[in-house]
Order: structure tokens, then C-alpha cells, then sequence
């Protein structure tokens, strides 16, 4: 009989030592040979799910640190197009947010829009950080940035003017309430049940309108409610321009951000799976579309190209794509954040026709483009086409998102500022929130070696 030399070295296999044959019945040695392999094949798949969690593991928890690393691109461009005498309070505003809205979301927010929902409207359980199993650790770490995502949105549309406590207060309300109750109507339950919305077939892959829709319509109620900053209209209603102090800044954060956004897209597909490759291409061409959107946009409108418009464009075409990245071809992808861009620019100029004052484009960015992206889901899914049904569902998402978020918005704004004023004094704004707020400057070699207290402007020797 001839054993097979791959089960066998040479120099054991049974042929080769007469020893074995003669104390080994053969019944014994054939069974060996027959389950040996078995028994090599069935060992890998045996450890295959614990070994293919872990992985999974290792690639949301880097994802997560990826759209984490997202918060230095919001401050670096807010603060950017902020003026030099506000940069501290703008840097402030998104660190304290995060700090304060991901204790919110964890201990809160989580189970609102990820815990079980028979109803369909909201979670019921998995509050207070209480897991099935070790996966769920990685999902709400993933999760929590996702919500502090949101919430920061609407630091830089209200910069300049709104008072630093009052916005931590809404932040907080935003990332424990109004972000994770429409959440669960689209991407709940993790656990049993669903939202409404996901029953309808709604599609928002990784947050066009779940997150950066969200954000900018609670963007749009801060701003009125605060109004324009002092010397942004003139009598007429017609817009002066305020430009910020480092557009280095601003070009660096849209770096950031779009590297944050493979892993905000790339992540979202909960798994270390060959459809990354795909996602975070149509995410990357979507935001090279976006900046030549708004470049075209620039020149038919007589607009001098600057570098907020280029990149404000790319994240109008990082925000469209969001929705759809999964599930549309590159070239989809790419007429996608095209549109996106121009939308950037249209949208921002009808913003100022409004007199609203978004200081970084926010509105347009995350809410106008965001909107579009939606719709663009249903209109280029893959597979289907330009479906009137598809785009009759994601319009109907849109405007509940609009209606939920900017209504609910101006309730916790409205409240909070019936309480305490949202909005800094008017000698405050023009001295600057940095000191009024915080007590020192960003910019300390070219200003005034003396701080001033917050209430009174009473100077404060250093």
C-alpha cells in the first residue's frame, strides 16, 4: 500500500518501518491516516469566528480612532475661519463637547437608538454601558464618535457669539436625546427590533442624514437663535464679509476630516470586509468630484475661489457620498459629490440671501449636501436604478430628519436660552469670546498682555 507522502514524512511513514506495522494494527494506522486530516481541516474553522471577530475588532477600533481624529479637523478649520480673537473658545467648544456629549451618548444616548425597540421609535435597554458580549464594547466605542460627530456641527456655524456653558448644555441634549432617537428610527435595533424608517427601506449606510444632516438642521436652529454676528449685515441686509484668521488652518482640518472619513465610511461596515475597498474609493472620488463641483460653481457665479470653497466643496462630496458609498458604483459616486459641491456654493450663497450666518458653511455642508447625498442613495443604488419608489422613501427620511432635529433644536436652544442668554453680550463678542470666556488669548505675542473678567470687563493683571 502506498501512504500518501504529504500525511507522512519519508522517514515515518508506515512502508518505511516495518516496526510500526507489526505493533500498530492496520485498522488502526488507515483510521489514523483517514481522520488525521479531518481532524487538521475541522481545527481552523473551529477558532475561524473568534479569530475573524478579533480582526473585525482591531478594524473598528482603529476605524473609530480614525473619525475620532476627525474632532482635529472641525476645530482646525473652525477655528480657522474664526477670527484670531475667538480661536480659544472655538477649540473649546469641540473639545469640551466630545468629552461631555460621549458621557451622554454612553451612558444614555447608546441604548435610546441601539437597545431593543419593539416600537420602532426609540431603544429600551442598554443603558448605562451594559453589554451582551465583549463585541458590543467595540460597537459602542464606534458609535460614541459617530454621535460627537454630530454634535459638534453647530460649534462652527454659531462661533463667535454664543456663550461656551449654554452650548455644552444643548450639546449634551443633542448627543443624549435628539441624535440617538432619530438614530434608532434608521439603524436600530442592534439587538431586536427596528426603526420605522430602516422598516420602510430606508437608505443611510453610514450618516448622510443620520448624522451630518442631523448636525447641520441643529446647526440652522442655533443660528437663529443667535443671530448674525455684529457687523455681518450692514442696514440694507447686505452681507460683509468676515474672513477668518488662518485659512492653513482651514485646508488642514479638510485634510483631516477626509482622512477621518475612510474610517467614518470605511468602518461602517461593522466588519473587516473586501467591501472596504470600494467604499472608501467612491468616498475619496466623491470628495475629488466635490472640490471641482464647487470650483465650476465659483466661476459661473463670479465668485472668487478661495480656499474654504475648495474645501468646503470636498466635504460637501465626503457628506453626499456617506449615504451611498456602500451600495453605488464609482461612477455614481463621483456625479454624486459633482453635485454635492455645487450645492456647497449655491447653498451658501442662499444662506446669506436669508441672513443666516453659518461662520464655517456648515449648513450647506453637512445639511444641504447631506440632503442630496440621501436622495442620490436612492437614486443610484445599484441594482435599481433611478427607482421612484427608492426616492419617494429617502425624501420622506430627509424630511423627518429636517422636522425632528431643527424643531427639536430650537425647543433646547429656546429653553435654555429663556434661562440664562445663549448669546454673548455685544461688548463681549467685540472684545473677543477668548477672553471673556476663558480669560486668555490664542494669539498672546501680538495682543495684550492683560485678560479681562467675563462679566464686567474688568481688566485681570496676568
Amino acid at each position: 500500500m502506498h501512504w500518501p507522502a504529504l500525511l507522512f514524512p519519508a522517514d515515518i511513514r508506515p512502508d518505511a518501518m516495518p516496526m510500526i506495522r507489526r505493533t500498530i494494527p492496520p485498522t488502526v494506522i488507515k483510521c489514523a491516516v483517514v481522520v488525521t486530516p479531518m481532524l487538521l481541516w475541522a481545527s481552523p474553522s473551529v477558532a475561524a469566528p473568534e479569530a475573524t471577530q478579533s480582526i473585525d475588532t482591531v478594524w473598528i477600533a482603529l476605524a473609530a480612532a480614525l473619525v475620532f481624529f476627525m474632532q482635529a479637523g472641525f476645530a482646525l478649520l473652525e477655528s480657522g475661519m474664526a477670527r484670531s480673537k475667538n480661536a480659544i473658545n472655538v477649540i473649546m467648544k469641540n473639545y469640551a463637547d466630545v468629552c461631555l456629549g460621549s458621557l451622554v451618548f454612553c451612558l444614555v444616548g447608546f441604548g435610546l437608538m441601539f437597545g431593543t425597540n419593539p416600537t420602532g421609535f426609540w431603544g429600551t435597554d442598554h443603558f448605562w454601558l451594559n453589554p451582551n458580549a465583549q463585541w458590543d464594547w467595540t460597537f459602542v466605542l464606534f458609535q460614541t464618535m459617530f454621535a460627537a460627530t454630530a454634535a459638534t456641527i453647530a460649534s462652527g456655524t454659531m462661533a463667535e457669539r454664543t456663550r461656551f456653558g449654554g452650548y455644552l448644555i444643548a450639546a449634551c441634549f443633542i448627543m443624549g436625546v435628539l441624535y440617538p432617537v432619530f438614530g434608532s428610527w434608521v439603524w436600530g435595533s442592534a439587538y431586536h427590533g427596528s426603526g420605522w424608517l430602516a422598516q420602510l427601506g430606508f437608505i443611510d449606510f453610514a450618516g448622510s442624514t443620520v448624522v451630518h444632516s442631523l448636525g447641520a438642521w441643529v446647526a440652522l436652529a442655533g443660528a437663529l437663535v443667535v443671530g448674525p454676528r455684529i457687523g455681518r449685515f450692514d442696514a440694507d441686509g447686505k452681507p460683509r464679509r468676515i474672513a477668518g484668521h488662518n485659512s492653513s488652518y482651514v485646508a488642514m482640518g479638510g485634510f483631516i476630516l477626509w482622512l477621518g472619513w475612510f474610517g467614518f465610511n470605511g468602518g461602517s461596515t461593522l466588519a473587516a470586509d473586501v467591501a472596504i475597498g470600494l467604499i472608501n474609493l467612491n468616498t475619496h472620488l466623491s470628495a475629488c468630484a466635490g472640490a471641482a463641483g464647487a470650483l465650476l460653481a465659483c466661476r459661473l457665479t463670479g465668485v472668487k475661489v478661495r480656499v474654504e470653497h475648495v474645501v468646503n466643496g470636498s466635504l460637501g462630496g465626503l457628506v453626499g457620498i456617506t449615504a451611498g458609498c456602500a451600495t453605488m458604483d464609482p461612477l455614481y459616486a463621483i456625479i454624486t459629490g459633482f453635485v454635492a459641491g455645487i450645492v456647497v456654493v449655491l447653498g451658501s450663497r442662499l444662506l446669506l440671501r436669508l441672513k443666516v450666518d453659518d461662520v464655517v458653511g456648515a449648513i450647506p455642508v453637512h445639511g444641504f449636501a447631506g440632503a442630496w447625498g440621501t436622495l442620490a442613495a436612492g437614486l443610484f443604488y445599484r441594482g435599481d436604478l433611478f427607482s421612484v419608489e427608492l426616492v419617494v422613501v429617502q425624501l420622506t427620511g430627509v424630511l423627518v430628519c429636517f422636522v425632528w432635529a431643527f424643531v427639536g433644536a430650537l425647543i433646547i436652544y429656546g429653553l435654555i436660552n429663556a434661562v440664562s442668554p445663549l448669546r454673548a453680550d455685544a461688548q463681549h463678542e467685540q472684545r473677543g469670546l477668548d477672553i471673556t470666556e476663558h480669560g486668555e488669548i490664542g494669539y498672546p505675542e501680538f495682543g495684550s498682555n492683560k485678560a479681562y473678567n467675563s462679566r464686567t470687563l474688568e481688566v485681570i493683571e496676568p
